[in-house]
């Protein structure tokens, strides 16, 4: 495991979180500084979707549609963290929450698993109606 996410949790409809992923070691030759950092979730027995990313390039964001508006991805390249500030928090937000990292220096912020190469081990988030 080369990325650690943290800040889950189990709150109600309506609250707030704020995940953290740290990135303490990286692939031989690759930064933080130049990588793109996205969260994925995985609910059970769903597949594993983007939720939002963080550029290395200016920190451009780019956010899944369910959730535009209420989720905010920052990061802090002198800390090697991206953190994610989730509020107005649904049921169906409830999932195991992962940073990844493309550590590749690409430009673009992808949405796909594959175009990751670092992950964390997640971290639950539980919303109860």
């Amino acid at each position: 495991v080369q990325l650690q996410a943290s800040g889950g949790g189990l709150v109600q409809a309506g609250d707030s979180l704020r995940l953290s992923c740290l990135a303490p070691t990286l692939p031989p030759g690759r930064t933080f500084s130049r990588s793109n950092v996205a969260w994925f979730r995985q609910a059970p027995g769903k597949e594993r979707e983007f939720v939002a990313g963080i550029g290395w390039i200016g920190g451009r964001t780019d956010y899944a549609e369910s959730v535009k508006g209420r989720f905010t991805a920052s990061r802090d390249n002198a800390k090697n963290m991206v953190e994610l500030q989730m509020n107005n928090l649904r049921p169906e937000d409830t999932a195991v929450y992962y940073c990844a990292a493309d550590t590749t220096g690409l430009s673009q912020i992808r949405r796909e698993v594959v175009g990751f190469d670092t992950w964390g081990q997640g971290t639950q988030v539980t919303v109860s109606s």
